[in-house]
C-alpha cells in the first residue's frame, strides 16, 4: 500500500520530466530526487496513520546523537579502506597499472558527496523502512533474507542483455545486502555504520573509477578483477567483501553468546 501511494504521487510529476528532457543523466537525478523526497514525505503520514508513531524515523535507526556519527565514520572509513586494499592488492599481483590524476583533489570530495547520498538513501529504505515493515510480520532471519534479495535483484531494472552481462554481480550485491543488516543489527538497530560502510564502498570505487587511477593488464579475465571494473562482479571484489561481512556476522550478540560458549566447552573438553 506504501509504495503503490508513493507511485500514485510521484508519477504525476515524473513522468513530464522523462518526456520533456533528453538529458539521460538528469532525467535520473531528478526523477530519484524527487522520489525520495517523496518517500519521506510520505513516511511522515505513514508512520502517524498506519503505525501511530509520530518519530518512524528514529525507530528504523536514524539517530542524530555522537556515536551513530561515530559509527557513521567507522563504516566509512573501513568500506574505503577496503576497497583501495582490493586495488592495491590486484596491483601488487600484476593485474592493474597505478595512473596520475590532476582531478584527483575533486573526484576525491565529489566522491564523498555522491557515496553518502547513496549510502543514506539507500540505507533507508532497505535498512530502515522496508526491514522494517518485514520485521513486523516476519522473523529476523526471513526479514534479513527477503531484505537482502531484494536489494540485490532491484539493482537489475535494466534491459535484459545488460542483465544477463553483469549478472555475476548478484552475489555480491546479496551479500552486500545481508552485511549491512548484519551491521544494523550489530549496532542495536542504529543506521550509521551500515550506511557509512556502504558509502565508503561508493566512494572508494568512485575514486578509482571516475578519477580513472588504475589502468588493467587483461592478464585475468574480468569475471575476476570484476566486469567494467567494477570489483563487486569480480571473484576478487567477492572474496574481500565476505571477510568483511564474516566479520559483522561474528559480531552480531547471538554470534558472540555462542563463540564465547564454544570456547568454553573447548576449554572444559581439554
Amino acid at each position: 500500500m506504501f509504495l503503490v501511494t508513493l507511485l500514485l504521487l510521484w508519477l504525476p510529476i515524473a513522468a513530464p520530466i522523462y518526456f520533456l528532457s533528453s538529458d539521460t543523466n538528469l532525467v535520473t537525478i531528478l526523477t530519484m530526487g524527487l522520489l525520495f523526497v517523496g518517500f519521506l514525505v510520505l513516511l511522515r503520514f505513514w508512520g502517524k496513520l498506519v503505525y501511530q508513531q509520530t518519530h518512524l524515523l528514529k525507530s528504523y535507526g536514524l539517530l542524530v546523537n555522537r556515536r551513530n556519527a561515530l559509527e557513521l565514520l567507522k563504516g566509512l572509513d573501513i568500506g574505503l579502506l577496503l576497497t583501495l586494499t582490493l586495488f592495491f592488492v590486484e596491483g601488487k599481483l600484476g593485474w592493474l597499472i597505478w595512473q596520475s590524476s590532476d582531478q584527483l583533489p575533486r573526484v576525491v570530495l565529489e566522491g564523498l558527496i555522491s557515496a553518502l547520498g547513496v549510502g543514506f538513501a539507500e540505507g533507508l529504505v532497505f535498512r530502515g523502512w522496508l526491514l522494517d515493515e518485514l520485521e513486523r510480520d516476519y522473523s529476523p532471519k526471513i526479514s534479513l533474507w527477503v531484505s537482502s534479495w531484494l536489494y540485490a535483484l532491484l539493482h537489475f531494472i535494466k534491459p535484459l542483455p545488460e542483465v544477463i552481462r553483469t549478472f555475476p554481480q548478484f552475489p555480491a550485491l546479496l551479500l552486500l545486502g545481508l552485511t549491512l543488516v548484519w551491521a544494523k543489527r550489530g549496532t542495536r538497530g542504529r543506521l550509521g555504520l551500515p550506511i557509512g560502510l556502504h558509502a565508503g564502498l561508493v566512494w572508494g570505487y568512485y575514486i578509482i573509477n571516475v578519477g580513472q587511477l588504475v589502468r588493467y593488464c587483461d592478464r585475468v579475465p574480468p569475471w575476476i578483477t570484476g566486469i567494467d571494473g567494477n570489483p563487486l562482479a569480480g571473484l576478487m571484489g567477492l572474496i574481500f567483501l565476505g571477510a568483511i561481512a564474516f566479520a559483522f556476522w561474528r559480531r552480531l550478540p547471538g554470534q558472540e553468546d555462542k563463540a564465547t560458549r564454544q570456547q568454553g566447552d573447548a576449554k572444559m573438553g581439554s
